[in-house]
């Protein structure tokens, strides 16, 4: 009788877009942002709900101005919350913590140190009990990853935009987050190496499978990359205004992803919702 309990409720909370509490990685409930300002205060999110399952890899989008980037910034720890509260695996996070890897669009690297420094950095802090050797293991396997075999020690001040945000990717997925936070990381790069990154990036994504959110204004972006996209209202008051499911197999390629019949379809129903 307990089983068959447990089994309905489960099924009710999936279909309200609801997960079982073993399968949520990332806990968002009624989450609020309040500047204060001369004129009172200016709410960015109200109410704001979301449950992100374990390696799932979920896309936001929303007009300019609508508190995704608070909002990250609020899952990242660093943007106090003024109402609401954001658990990882069930704990109520309380600032910064190793367990969510951040990449911004602008890389912020160390400029004087090596690509391999730079890595280094936070994986000396996550992992100081490995030997140097092992430490130095980690930081030299993700920027392989990236592709930068051959720049382990050029300075961060050396290397190409695109180049130093592969820095970026190494370093936030050398720390072995439970989560990974991506703010447009590809925003500010040209379409050529953009495709290239999102390449490299979903490429580490499905070997390592951490949980990905990840924000973007690009439509054909957030569905080549996401099993679901986020749609934020506009703000003030922001919150969740609709989830959109990607129903493409994995590994994707982006050829596979552009012939699918439902590409269209997705990629109308995203833009349908940012122009109204």
């Amino acid at each position: 009788m307990s089983t068959i309990i447990a089994d309905t409720k489960t099924k009710i909370m999936t279909e309200n877009g609801l997960f079982p509490s073993s399968e949520v990685m990332l806990d968002l409930k009624k989450l609020k942002k309040v500047y204060p300002t001369p004129k009172g205060d200016y709410v960015v999110l109200e109410d704001l709900n979301l449950q992100i399952k374990k390696e799932e890899f979920v896309t936001i989008i929303g007009h300019s101005g609508c508190g995704k980037t608070t909002m990250l910034s609020m899952i990242a720890g660093l943007n106090p919350i003024s109402g609401g509260n954001i658990s990882v695996l069930g704990k109520h996070i309380k600032g910064p913590g190793p367990d969510r890897g951040v990449i911004f669009q602008s890389p912020s690297l160390m400029p004087w140190m090596t690509s391999l420094q730079n890595v280094m950095l936070g994986v000396n802090k996550v992992f100081p009990h490995a030997t140097r050797a092992q430490r130095n293991d980690i930081a030299k396997y993700y920027l392989q990853k990236v592709g930068l075999e051959d720049a382990f020690n050029k300075k961060a001040s050396e290397l190409s935009q695109g180049m130093q945000q592969r820095v970026g990717i190494a370093r936030a997925f050398a720390i072995k987050p439970k989560v990974l936070l991506l703010d447009e990381p590809f925003g500010m790069l040209d379409s050529l190496t953009r495709g290239e990154l999102q390449d490299i990036l979903i490429e580490i994504w499905n070997k390592e499978k951490i949980t990905a959110v990840m924000i973007t204004h690009d439509v054909d972006e957030a569905i080549f990359l996401a099993d679901r996209v986020v749609m934020m209202t506009s703000g003030p008051k922001a919150k969740i205004g609709d989830i959109l499911k990607i129903d493409f197999e994995r590994p994707r390629t982006r050829k596979s992803v552009l012939e699918h019949e439902d590409y269209y379809k997705y990629r109308k129903h995203l833009i349908d919702f940012l122009e109204h």
